[in-house]
């Protein structure tokens, strides 16, 4: 596909230079799922719905919408369903989040689409997936109910209390975008095999299910314990005094994670327990709970920052515990440059692509990123349709007829 040649050869080269990539708007996974491949080269062009002549509404600006370009179609208008068959056929991906059946009725399910352009990657992302119980595939849920019936979310408890579910990281993004980024690059690559497209199906629970591989084989195995009384007392699940987290003197917390006995003798040392004759082994779990509340004394005895000092340079496994903003100015992220300035080279920031490639220049230099903010519906419908190769009359009409909606420049303040 060439139509997208200007777009295509703008800033350096990258891995995924030359494929185009349609991302029908939705909720975070697509986004996201989406802004990975951008930020790795291709040119994606999300498609924002119309609805009765007008943009539809939207609880949030998608805030992972860097890198991409928006056109705003009126799937039901019969104009606006040749625009998009007309981006299909010069696309490489197609990255849908609806539930089960809402594209075939559309009429751009996989057969219509696979018919207009053999070689289309269909990526369908769901939470439940596109086939199984039908009272489950067919109903709405949310990240915390894909890794509840992932069944991961049972292991994410402290001893004797409710699951706790990690914002909506799990689910949404580790199982959901990136299996779904992981499928779309391996069904390109058996394109470039076959000459054949094919359907991606990632669905949140299989991916997170599969994330929690390693949870589910040590559960299986009788390594790890998941009854509802016994989680929590396991080594890695906050059981363990020297895997956990501790409020500090200032109301701050610090990290720790000394699992191998050297890096536990150095912890020991940096909280000055070294010399204690009455401690017991580290890995007498019938102490394990009286060590909790030793290490949780000695930590308020100091603020976040000064047990961190104390740390510097050592393996005592010991962070502290940073928010948004901290972790930002921290001088660590700040040589990696962890996190990129926006587009204005402003001091709003966002996390940077990684991984790193050792053979693509570009994002991660010192130079400010072309990262911007929320990209608004329509804005660049306009340019799209030039892109697709539509003479200004073909243009004008399309915009007129409402088929296709050109948003207004936002105001410069």
């Amino acid at each position: 596909a060439e139509y997208m040649g200007e777009l295509r050869r703008s800033g350096a080269m990258k891995p995924l230079q030359g494929v185009v990539v349609v991302e029908i708007a939705g909720l975070a996974p697509g986004p996201f799922c989406g802004m990975i491949l951008a930020d790795f080269g291709a040119t994606v062009i999300r498609v924002d719905r119309v609805v009765g002549g007008r943009l539809a509404p939207t609880l949030v600006p998608d805030q992972l919408a860097r890198g991409k370009k928006s056109i705003a179609i009126d799937f039901k208008n019969k104009q606006g369903k040749e625009v998009m068959l007309e981006l299909v056929k010069r696309a490489d991906v197609i990255i849908e989040p609806f539930r089960p059946g809402v594209m075939e009725k559309l009429g751009f399910g996989p057969s219509d689409l696979l018919k207009v352009n053999p070689k289309i990657i269909f990526a369908r992302l769901t939470g439940w997936g596109q086939h199984g119980d039908a009272s489950t595939t067919l109903t709405a849920g949310h990240d915390i109910n894909y890794l509840s019936l992932s069944g991961a979310l049972s292991t994410l408890r402290r001893k004797n209390q409710k699951p706790t579910f990690p914002i909506n990281l799990v689910a949404d993004f580790a199982g959901g975008s990136l299996m779904c980024v992981i499928g779309i690059l391996m069904a390109l690559q058996q394109r470039s095999q076959t000459g054949k497209g094919q359907v991606v199906d990632a669905a949140m629970v299989d991916g997170t299910a599969y994330l929690s591989s390693f949870v589910f084989n040590n559960v299986m195995s009788g390594f790890m314990k998941n009854d509802p009384h016994a989680v929590g007392t396991n080594l890695l699940d906050s059981g363990a005094f020297f895997y956990d987290t501790y409020e500090c003197k200032d109301g701050n917390f610090v990290a720790v994670g000394a699992i191998e006995p050297e890096f536990y003798a150095q912890l020991l040392k940096v909280m000055g327990l070294h010399n204690r004759t009455d401690l017991p082994h580290q890995m007498d779990q019938s102490k394990w709970e009286y060590m909790k509340s030793v290490f949780a004394e000695v930590f308020l005895t100091k603020t976040r920052d000064e047990w961190v000092q104390l740390s510097q340079g050592t393996d005592a496994c010991l962070s502290g515990v940073l928010s948004i903003r901290e972790a930002v100015a921290h001088p660590h992220n700040q040589l990696r440059q962890t996190f990129a300035k926006d587009k204005d080279g402003k001091d709003t920031l966002q996390p940077a692509p990684a991984p790193r490639l050792s053979d693509l220049s570009g994002p991660y230099t010192s130079t400010p990123v072309a990262y911007g903010g929320p990209v608004l519906p329509g804005a660049d419908s306009k340019e799209v349709l030039e892109q697709l190769g539509l003479d200004s009359d073909r243009i004008g009409q399309l915009l007129r007829s409402g088929a296709v909606i050109q948003a207004a420049p936002k105001a410069k303040l």
